[in-house]
């Protein structure tokens, strides 16, 4: 499996570019979704997008599949917009949605996840 990000202290999702049309996709890709071109190259994102458009989730799903038993926290999850590159899909680390707004400046950021990490965004400024 392809990573979906770098590590480090200035993650950035990996994804791919196609070198005919231009479209770019996340994760990587080997055919372009646009063209169908096979000339796609993994490329890095900006680490910083806006969000394009986010929901929370309040209560536990059902059991199965979400683990009965755990403590339930309620998060958030968005579309982060990189211009002109693509939108992705993630966790963000604020779960109060009276503190997202759309159009707002967010950064990719590393969290705990089971027993390694992965990527979210992050507000700018919430560091």
């Amino acid at each position: 499996m392809t990573d979906l990000f770098t590590h480090g202290d200035a993650p950035q999702l990996i994804g791919s570019r196609c070198g005919d049309c231009g479209v770019m996709t996340f994760p990587t890709q080997a055919d372009c979704p646009r063209c169908m071109s096979e000339a796609m190259e993994e490329t890095l994102f900006n680490r910083r997008g806006t969000l394009w458009t986010f929901t929370t989730q309040e209560f536990p799903p059902k059991s199965p599949p979400y683990k009965a038993g755990v403590e339930f926290e309620p998060y958030a999850v968005g579309y982060v917009e990189f211009e002109g590159q693509a939108r992705v899909e993630g966790r963000l680390t604020e779960p109060d949605p009276a503190k997202l707004r759309i159009g707002m400046e967010m950064e990719t950021v590393l969290i705990p996840f089971g027993d390694g990490v992965t990527y979210a965004f992050q507000p700018v400024g919430n560091g």
